[in-house]
């Protein structure tokens, strides 16, 4: 079930681990609202780091970008999965090794500041290695999975299925990673959020005694905290919606969940059991006959709260997902 802490998280953990698409920003543009937050938080002592199981870009990029959406970076605030994987791959393989690369620029970058040499898909290597890259040919894919299948040993950046994108969700790497996996029937080694390297590389690099990790999915951001062990706060800007989260397993169900970033900055209330339904403040969420009904008035982040502890509750005992789709999502204030 859901924490409560009385204080505000900026106050109880000393360092946000922040996803990037769909947290800070959904393409070029911030989430509205993000610059602010972060700043509040940081105002307060709070440390952050940007993490990304996004490959494509080199950290100088997303230092810049988000130095243009108001949120002041370096580089060194930016950890990327493209960085876990060429630390996997170093530290298996060493300085100097060839390896395939099946990605963008920040996958190349992330292998040369390694030490290893990034070379094509015929050529002679230790190693493939994969990532998101939109200008990523099919003939690569093929001569790479054909190697893969034949022992090439593979370091995949991510396994996202869908990445959040201006025009709608698309399609992302997981998508390239389960067609290279079904037809190789070789599971890769994951260097990207839920798998441990990503995270553990940021804690390596920044620090922080009390990390709470901060994103949008449950799939890569709040089951990868449960791998390491730390806390976790949802923010509902992103992928994961009302579906999602009342259909959460025991391994994706964040500690905390917000609208924004704004929950950095504020006391997260947990919900409490009244007979078969979860209470907080004036709204009252219960599951009936299968069926999610809210009732009361009240902030628009306390009705996720209660709908989420109302569904993992149904969840657990019935092993169905509640039926919310009668449910109308309150506007956030």
């Amino acid at each position: 079930m859901l924490s409560s802490s009385s204080s505000a998280l900026c106050d109880a953990y000393d360092l946000a681990m922040l996803d990037l698409d769909g947290v800070v920003y959904v393409g070029p543009d911030a989430v509205p609202g993000a610059a602010g937050h972060l700043a509040a938080a940081r105002d307060r002592g709070m440390g952050v780091a940007f993490i990304t199981n996004n490959a494509s870009r080199p950290p100088e990029a997303v230092a810049t970008h988000l130095s243009e959406l108001d949120v002041p970076a370096t580089v060194d605030d930016v950890v990327t999965s493209a960085q876990a994987a060429a630390a996997v791959l170093a530290e298996r393989l060493g300085e100097g090794a060839r390896v395939v690369l099946l990605g963008g620029l920040g996958l190349e970058m992330a292998l040369a500041e390694r030490g290893l040499q990034a070379v094509g898909v015929e050529d002679e290597a230790e190693a493939v290695v994969s990532g998101y890259g939109p200008d990523v040919r099919w003939g690569d894919i093929m001569r790479a999975a054909v190697r893969i299948r034949d022992g090439l040993w593979w370091v995949a950046s991510n396994t996202d299925g869908t990445i959040p994108t201006p025009f709608g969700v698309a399609p992302g790497h997981g998508v390239l990673v389960d067609t290279v996996r079904r037809f190789s029937s070789v599971e890769p080694v994951v260097a990207g959020k839920p798998a441990r390297p990503l995270l553990d590389e940021t804690v390596r690099r920044m620090g922080g005694e009390r990390p709470l990790m901060v994103g949008d999915r449950l799939d890569t951001d709040i089951a990868g905290a449960h791998q390491v062990g730390i806390d976790s706060l949802l923010v509902l800007t992103g992928v994961s919606g009302l579906a999602e989260l009342v259909a959460a397993r025991r391994d994706e169900r964040p500690t905390y969940v917000g609208l924004d970033l704004r929950a950095l900055t504020e006391p997260q209330p947990a919900p409490e059991q009244d007979g078969g339904a979860w209470v907080l403040g004036d709204q009252r969420a219960e599951v009936v006959d299968g069926t999610m009904r809210v009732t009361g008035e009240g902030e628009p982040a306390d009705w996720w709260r209660v709908v989420a502890a109302a569904g993992w509750a149904w969840l657990d005992e019935t092993g169905e997902a509640a039926d919310t789709s009668g449910l109308a999502v309150p506007a956030a204030s």
